[in-house]
C-alpha cells in the first residue's frame, strides 16, 4: 500500500498520477490508479499506455470493460466486430465478449480503462489472467 495515499488510517480521495502503479504486459504499459489497495472496493481504472505498431492480443472478459482514448487513434475489436477509436470515444465492451485492443499507427495511443475488481480475462488457449491491477 502506498503509504502517501494513507492518511490517518483513511484512504483519500484522491490518487496522483505519479503514485500511478506501474505494470507491463504483452508489450504495454498498464498505470494502474483506483484499485482495491488504492481504497476503491468495487471499480478499477488504469491507463494504458500502448507504443506504436503494437498488436493487442485477444482475449475474453469476464465482466464488463468500459475504454476511453486519450490519445492516438487504437483500434479496438470487440466479437470480431473493429471500431477504430479517437481521442474522446468511449467504447463499451460487454461481459463474455472477446476482446483485442490495438495500435496499428506508429504514434502512441493512451486508453483509460474502467473495470470491476476482480476483473479476468481468457486468452484463446484457455488460460486466465488475473491482472494485479485489478485484484
Amino acid at each position: 500500500m502506498d503509504k502517501k495515499l494513507v492518511y490517518e488510517g483513511v484512504f483519500m480521495p484522491v490518487i496522483r498520477n505519479a503514485d500511478a502503479q506501474v505494470f507491463s504486459m504483452h508489450g504495454v504499459r498498464f498505470n494502474s490508479f483506483a484499485r482495491p489497495d488504492s481504497g476503491s472496493a468495487e471499480m478499477c481504472q488504469w491507463r494504458v499506455d500502448i507504443p506504436g505498431a503494437n498488436p493487442g492480443v485477444a482475449h475474453r472478459i469476464k465482466r464488463e470493460e468500459l475504454f476511453m482514448v486519450a490519445a492516438g487513434r487504437p483500434v479496438l475489436t470487440i466479437d470480431g466486430e473493429v471500431h477504430e477509436l479517437f481521442p474522446g470515444d468511449v467504447a463499451v465492451a460487454n461481459a463474455n465478449s472477446t476482446i483485442q485492443l490495438d495500435n496499428p499507427g506508429s504514434d502512441p495511443a493512451s486508453v483509460w480503462v474502467t473495470a470491476p475488481v476482480g476483473f479476468e480475462g481468457e486468452l484463446a488457449d484457455g488460460t486466465v489472467i488475473r491482472p494485479p491491477w485489478v485484484q
